[in-house]
């Protein structure tokens, strides 16, 4: 169970992953080797499950975010491990769901323009067999994007 100063940390951290050691410990009223112990509980078990440097697409060229629906008729095991496979396999997959409701699937997609878009839909459907309904929405501005969840400290 997370504790206030747990929560605390794990906000400061998805504003500033390079926060050092000391500025973490002096913002939870703590000392460097207890601020690192739960550092390192909180990786160890698997709450905290990487740092990253997150860019911004536009300014690297990747200004064109869609959202992909497919429906399959296909369930079996062996299928949905070949489907998985394909998806992991794409780097223009930035998310990659499950659904329940009218769609099976929903993937999050980030490529340069519509071409690269187009592309990347011919390598997905001719790479994965018995897709039978696949709808794509397009983003036209991006109005709030986070990956810091909340924690509520």
């Amino acid at each position: 169970m997370l504790d206030k100063t747990d929560r605390k940390l794990l906000a400061l951290l998805q504003q500033d992953c390079t926060l050092s050691l000391q500025a973490l410990a002096d913002a939870v009223n703590l000392t460097t080797t207890p601020c690192w112990k739960r550092l390192k509980k909180l990786e160890d078990d698997g709450i905290i499950r990487g740092k990253v440097a997150l860019l911004d697409g536009d300014k690297i060229g990747l200004s064109l975010t869609a959202f992909m629906l497919i429906k399959t008729q296909q369930h079996s095991s062996a299928w949905y491990q070949q489907f998985v496979d394909v998806v992991q396999s794409l780097p223009e997959v930035m998310a990659f769901y499950r659904m329940a409701g009218e769609y099976d699937y929903l993937l999050r997609i980030q490529v340069a323009d519509m071409k690269c878009y187009d592309a990347f839909y011919k390598r997905l459907v001719n790479g994965v067999p018995g897709l039978i309904d696949v709808t794509s929405s397009f983003a036209m501005e991006e109005i709030k994007y986070t990956t810091a969840l909340p924690v509520n400290p």
